[in-house]
């Protein structure tokens, strides 16, 4: 979901203006994408470099944000925070983590979104976690995802894109998650699936893997996402699918012990070095795992 750098400029109903919307995200994107590239690929922020000799040695790493450290904006209809720096959020120290870019919590108030803007060369992934979201796009898609579905759009080459909460009476909320992909330039395209079927409870399911033939979506990129709905006192591991990756944890609700680091709702914890991850969940909680890589790889 494209944030215009000019969002502060209202019309007279105060809504942002859509020509200064169209105007701030496309200066937005271009910046996002080729602007800030060499910062996204040479950060320093103590989360994408180790030593031979640590790898050899697996010594765990882990950096730590709370859910009131995030960057955060309140435009009325759109209430946003961001766990790395998104739009007229920025701190080098929260650039990325690994080949992820971005990670935004978002409130969408009923009958508002965004209109037509553009993305290309990033896997962008949303899930609704409550309400709904209609997606219309330049490949003809025109979709409404809602609580218990997950959506991927590959922007490759290039793709433009719709986002409104298409419901009068009520908001959407919902998580969208931005992944560089491993190879630029490739056509786009659209999916997304309900994941009612494949649910469990207690344990983690898998919603998204680099392989079409595998559970849940797919992307260009050695990622795996899971997620899991644990009772108070649950115990469960997550095993990496490749010892070169990190794992991001996001909480969505509740508390829980990861690798004994204590987190709450919403805050985020990376971790590498690791082959799994020992979580228990100290009261009823929701978990996203992002398993992605720790290098930039295009």
């Amino acid at each position: 979901m494209s944030r215009s750098g000019n969002i502060n400029r209202y019309n007279g109903e105060g809504e942002p203006s859509r020509k200064a919307f169209f105007t701030g995200v496309g200066i937005l994107a271009f910046t996002l994408v080729f602007g800030f590239g060499e910062i996204f690929a040479q950060s320093t922020s103590g989360t994408q470099t180790e030593t031979e000799q640590e790898r050899e040695e697996k010594i765990m790493k882990t950096i730590l944000h709370k859910a009131d450290s995030r960057g955060s904006a309140d435009h009325g209809w759109l209430k946003t925070y961001h766990t790395f720096s998104f739009a007229n959020y920025y701190n080098a120290e929260r650039v990325h983590f690994g080949t992820l870019r971005v990670l935004n919590d978002d409130y969408v108030a009923a009958g508002k979104g965004f209109g037509m803007h553009p993305h290309d060369n990033m896997e962008i992934i949303t899930i609704p976690l409550e309400g709904d979201l209609e997606h219309k796009d330049n490949m003809g898609n025109n979709e409404i995802i809602k609580q218990g579905d997950v959506q991927v759009m590959s922007a490759g080459t290039g793709v433009y894109h719709s986002e409104f909460n298409p419901n009068d009476d009520k908001a959407v909320k919902l998580l969208q998650i931005w992944v560089f992909p491993n190879k630029k330039n490739v056509t786009p395209r659209y999916d997304q699936i309900s994941l009612r079927d494949i649910k469990k409870e207690n344990e983690f399911y898998q919603i998204l893997s680099p392989n079409p033939e595998d559970q849940g979506v797919w992307i260009h990129q050695n990622a795996w996402f899971n997620l899991g709905t644990f009772e108070e006192g649950k115990q469960s591991t997550y095993k990496l699918n490749d010892s070169e990756n990190g794992v991001y944890v996001f909480v969505i609700e509740g508390e829980v012990s990861i690798n004994g680091q204590q987190l709450e709702r919403r805050d985020g914890l990376g971790i590498w070095n690791v082959d799994e991850l020992e979580v228990t969940s100290n009261t009823s909680s929701r978990l996203l795992l992002m398993e992605v890589p720790m290098q930039i790889n295009y």
